[in-house]
């Protein structure tokens, strides 16, 4: 299975394993069941977990206005954290040039079009922003990989002691 995403709202992962309890609360409150339950591998606790490519996050923050101990924050989803999406030109049919076909299924299923994903290169090539959120739905739809969301935790900074 692929890396995983945290749902979101989510703080730094150090202060989501602090704040986490593994009530499930946030699981069972999903309509499109695309959190799971599934230990930790150090402590076997199981710790709420999203695999985009399964089953993508639509955003409709459930989860985190029901957390009880906050370890999910209940935000906008503007400011949901799960992670960035990266578009690798080099597979993505719309960087080549010679293919007739315009893709965009990753610009038309992002809740965020226009800002997390763009389309740039004359209005025709999709660019993955810093505004991105990571809800995954952009690898998901995405027919040839081009597209990867990296989790929030796989981007902070490796913090001292940890």
């Amino acid at each position: 299975m692929s890396d995983f995403l945290r749902p979101p709202g989510v703080l730094s992962e150090k202060d989501f394993q602090q704040r986490c309890i593994a009530c499930g609360q946030c699981a069972q409150v999903c309509n499109y069941g695309c959190i799971e339950l599934r230990p930790d591998y150090f402590f076997g606790v199981a710790t709420p977990r999203v695999y985009q490519r399964k089953s993508p996050c639509f955003l409709c923050m459930k989860c985190s206005e029901l957390c009880p101990t906050n370890a999910l924050r209940n935000v906008p989803m503007q400011k949901s954290g799960m992670g960035r999406a990266f578009l690798d030109g080099k597979k993505c049919v719309d960087y080549q040039e010679e293919n007739a076909v315009m893709c965009w299924t990753c610009y038309e299923r992002c809740p965020l079009k226009g800002t997390a994903i763009v389309l740039g290169g004359g209005g025709y090539l999709p660019e993955a922003r810093d505004e991105c959120v990571g809800r995954g739905v952009c690898e998901y739809v995405c027919p040839i990989h081009a597209i990867r969301v990296v989790a929030t935790r796989r981007l902070e900074p490796a913090q001292a002691g940890a």
